[in-house]
């Protein structure tokens, strides 16, 4: 495994190679230099989707919501803080499957809020319904990164 990975920025979606010891050390991107890990999920639109599930060579967690959603409303604060807690490990990312309908199609998303997790652009694993604590969606992608 090498030592280093592709982390697509989420300010300019650049790819850059960031060594693995340094994933934890707030690196920057080599373009616009905002910070690559925020702490917080990024929107990601149908064009954004490809780049970050393609490119990262890290996982990242999609929450796959609608902003008319109740449970999904809900389960917002707890993604919010997972994220905290799964970067840089883990990218945090939703997507709004009002405004990106096709990617809710291609996935065939059909209650929502549904988590997937993605590795290498695969999907790897898909939990439906909201969860309420970020502990408890922080451990459910450790569970499936094992």
């Amino acid at each position: 495994m090498s030592d280093t990975r592709h982390i697509v920025c989420p300010h300019c979606h650049t790819t850059n190679r960031v060594q693995v010891a340094d994933l934890g050390h707030a690196p920057d991107c080599g373009k616009c230099h905002q910070p690559l890990f925020t702490g917080h999920p990024l929107e990601l639109d149908d064009a954004s989707f490809e780049r970050h599930i393609g490119r990262n060579e890290i996982p990242v967690l999609v929450d796959f919501w609608a902003p008319w959603c109740g449970p999904c409303r809900m389960m917002a604060p707890a993604y919010e803080q997972a994220a905290g807690q799964l970067e840089p490990q883990v990218r945090v990312a939703k997507v709004n499957t009002e405004a990106a309908q096709s990617l809710a199609a291609r996935f065939n998303i059909r209650s929502i809020p549904t988590l997937a997790l993605f590795v290498g652009g695969r999907e790897v694993a898909r939990q439906p319904g909201a969860m309420t604590s970020p502990a408890q969606i922080a451990a459910w992608v450790r569970s499936q990164l094992r």
